[in-house]
């Protein structure tokens, strides 16, 4: 049965099965990332026909989203411990992405308004939610510790999906759509 209906009075559990308000940072910070796997997983889907190697990439990044998740929904520490951890080898993983895709692009001067093509503004969406995510992660780290390997990956990730956004564009012949003041 997919409804509990232990949610309906406003709180959630997290992994280990404490309740907490749905309104907690710990399950804002969560839920934001995965609303950025949702988000990450239509990018993919629009990618995969072009057999670049971006959908693998992305299948990749869905995997530590849902690592990264579980960790952000796990207070007790015991459990922590025993689940899989995001490693700072995935960091490294997008950096090196990050620079093989910038050896592909033209040196950019002005800021990138978003869009361009379907693909370049999906990734743009990625990125912003991105964004967020890292925004309420770092407000749930006030209050409890969290791994700074989820801080730099998540930093690391809208890096790669600007990157790409731009790829996506600038592969197609199109214009890139520049903010000139």
């Amino acid at each position: 049965m997919i409804y509990t209906k232990t949610g309906d009075g406003g709180t959630t559990s997290l992994v280990g099965g404490a309740r907490v308000s749905k309104d907690d940072k710990r399950v804002e910070a969560y839920g934001t990332v995965d609303e950025l796997n949702s988000h990450i997983g239509l990018l993919a889907e629009m990618l995969r026909p072009r057999q670049d190697g971006y959908y693998d990439e992305l299948k990749a990044v869905q995997h530590n989203l849902f690592t990264l998740q579980t960790l952000l929904a796990t207070e007790d520490a015991a459990i922590y411990a025993r689940l899989p951890q995001l490693q700072l080898e995935e960091v490294d993983i997008l950096e090196r992405q990050i620079d093989t895709i910038s050896d592909l692009l033209p040196k950019l001067h002005n800021f990138v308004i978003s869009g361009g093509n379907i693909v370049g503004a999906q990734c743009h969406v990625c990125r912003t939610v991105c964004r967020r995510a890292e925004r309420c992660v770092v407000a749930m780290a006030h209050d409890v510790t969290v791994d700074e390997t989820i801080l730099r990956y998540l930093n690391r990730l809208s890096d790669y999906l600007f990157v790409l956004a731009r790829y996506a564009v600038v592969s197609e012949g199109m214009p890139e759509d520049l903010y000139i003041s």
